[in-house]
């Protein structure tokens, strides 16, 4: 069942499993466990589940807009939907997809689409500029003897040894040297798209490593390239009829069917250990609840060995943990329209999630911008129309569109345009309405009837991601930074590389855990079957 607060006094003092936090992992590993009969009770800070995963009319009424993230490419090519979504769906939970699952919009009319299909997509390269076609074939024949492990990774403990011989198969290979892959996940995004000769398809790619927390110039950016690309074709890019949020509210459901609890207004405070043992919880109003089995924290490391564990926490993780770092803060502007965006190439009234940019070398610029403390002048950033594939999300004859920046300071020390005032670099109301402005103006280059069919606008700041999630840090969707020195097996630290900690019965997972943020379902996979071994 789920409870609130005020009924928290109802809860039984002791459970086989105990969840810290609500968000779509946790669920996840939730639902496995209680699945297999283990009696499982989730704690979550906040009004109803679901962390990052939320849906809300956050404009005007009947306008429903996702407040954080949207899509769920890599949940559905996983293998949580391959086992849970029989279940999931007899729970209400329906996807509608696209052929196109992205594309690019430059200010002068360009533009391109990825096509799902191969064919199409190897004609559409070819369009932009003739050879580009064979090459993108060429490209994703190259990795296609190492996909099926490099995606198998995303839901295995990478520090086990069977993660580590996968590893060591895809760098090293069956003959003398490095393998190509070897390369390619030390190459930068900007690197891996060189080998087309259309700026256009250039920059319907790289950007999109913006969206797992790279750079497009960033060492290790490049096989992220890859890797979306090959995921849109596959899974499209799919969202629930209704709102992101109907995961949550199926996945709640399935942890609630099998006898889980979840609890909300309900904050962890101590994790207490007793002889290197997790013992359970205690919340902000010194409920105590002990743990049968195990403590399962979505947290981040800072919070988990700097807060949760306290003094229990071993010295070396403590040091490390106040090392975590943070990266980018990200801008969401939701648009309620009185009608549907028209776009110039009618190709985009499906289409998933496309980038809008002045170039891939303008991207790149943005970036430096925002990594210097400096609103970008030109961002490049994308935006979606879940109307066009969900009319239910809107009044009749009207829609939404989310318009996603993810190269954004946290904190804004100036503009690199030299135009708007930041002040002390909080997100004020003020500062917040002069960044909307520029970007609506950008919008407006590209879809003719932005401005004039916008009714009402929401912003979601990194001081509002600050404020409502810890896991998020300073305002980080991504739970912190995402690079080499913090990616792969040194996430979430160099001295836990993985989930378990070096504390009996205490597992870690959500974004700041390997394979790091996105709805993919991973950590919450990862940490269940390691349990339920």
């Amino acid at each position: 069942m789920l409870i609130t607060g005020e009924r928290w006094g109802d809860a039984v003092d002791s459970y086989d499993i105990i969840v810290i936090g609500s968000g779509h992992n946790a669920l996840i590993a939730a639902a496995y466990l209680a699945r297999a009969g283990r009696e499982v009770l989730i704690l979550e800070r906040n009004d109803r589940p679901g962390g990052l995963v939320r849906t809300e009319e956050m404009t005007l009424p009947g306008y429903l807009h996702d407040v954080y993230s949207a899509s769920h490419p890599m949940l559905l090519a996983g293998p949580v939907w391959a086992e849970l979504g029989g279940e999931l769906t007899a729970r209400g939970l329906r996807y509608v997809n696209t052929e196109l699952p992205t594309g690019v919009s430059f200010p002068d009319g360009r533009t391109a689409v990825l096509h799902r299909s191969m064919d199409a997509m190897v004609a559409e390269a070819d369009q932009l500029s003739p050879g580009d076609g064979p090459s993108f074939a060429a490209w994703m024949s190259a990795f296609a003897p190492y996909a099926d492990d490099v995606f198998g990774l995303f839901s295995r403990e990478l520090s086990e040894p069977e993660a580590m011989a996968t590893v060591g198969r895809l760098l090293r290979g069956d003959g003398p040297g490095l393998t190509p892959f070897a390369v390619d996940l030390f190459d930068t995004a900007q690197t891996t798209v060189s080998r087309f000769s259309s700026p256009v398809l250039q920059a319907m790619l790289a950007p999109w490593v913006l969206h797992a927390g790279r750079t497009p110039n960033e060492p290790g950016s490049g096989i992220w390239v890859t890797l979306f690309a090959q995921a849109a074709m596959l899974a499209g890019m799919p969202i629930p009829i209704g709102g992101s949020e109907a995961l949550v509210t199926a996945l709640a459901q399935l942890v609630t069917d099998h006898g889980g609890r979840i609890v909300t207004g309900a904050e962890v405070h101590q994790i207490p250990v007793e002889h290197g043992r997790a013992t359970g919880v205690v919340t902000a109003d010194g409920t105590r609840i002990a743990a049968r089995q195990a403590v399962l924290a979505g947290t981040n490391a800072d919070q988990l060995y700097l807060k949760l564990l306290g003094g229990d926490a071993p010295d070396q993780l403590r040091a490390q943990a106040a090392r975590y770092r943070y990266g980018r803060g990200c801008v969401q502007i939701q648009l309620a329209l009185r009608e549907p965006p028209r776009w110039p190439d009618p190709r985009f009234a499906t289409i998933g999630q496309p980038h809008l940019t002045s170039g891939l070398n303008e991207c790149a610029l943005a970036v430096a911008q925002s990594m210097a403390g400096l609103l970008p002048a030109d961002p490049t950033f994308t935006v979606d129309c879940p109307t066009a594939r969900d009319p239910s999300r809107a009044p009749a004859g009207a829609a939404i569109l989310r318009v996603q920046l993810l190269e954004m300071p946290i904190r804004p020390r100036g503009d690199a345009a030299g135009v708007i005032e930041v002040g002390d670099g909080s997100w004020s109301d003020d500062l917040t309405k002069r960044v909307v402005d520029r970007v609506i103006a950008i919008v407006g280059r590209h879809i003719p009837n932005i401005p004039d069919a916008i009714v009402a606008y929401a912003v979601t700041t990194p001081d509002d991601l600050a404020r409502y999630n810890p896991n998020c840090g300073p305002g980080d969707p991504y739970g912190g930074a995402q690079d080499l020195a913090q990616n792969y097996l040194l996430r979430p630290l160099p001295g836990q590389p993985g989930h378990r900690t070096p504390i009996d019965g205490l597992y870690q997972l959500g974004a700041g855990t390997w394979p790091g943020a996105g709805v993919s379902g991973g950590s919450g996979f990862i940490v269940a079957q390691q349990l339920l071994r």
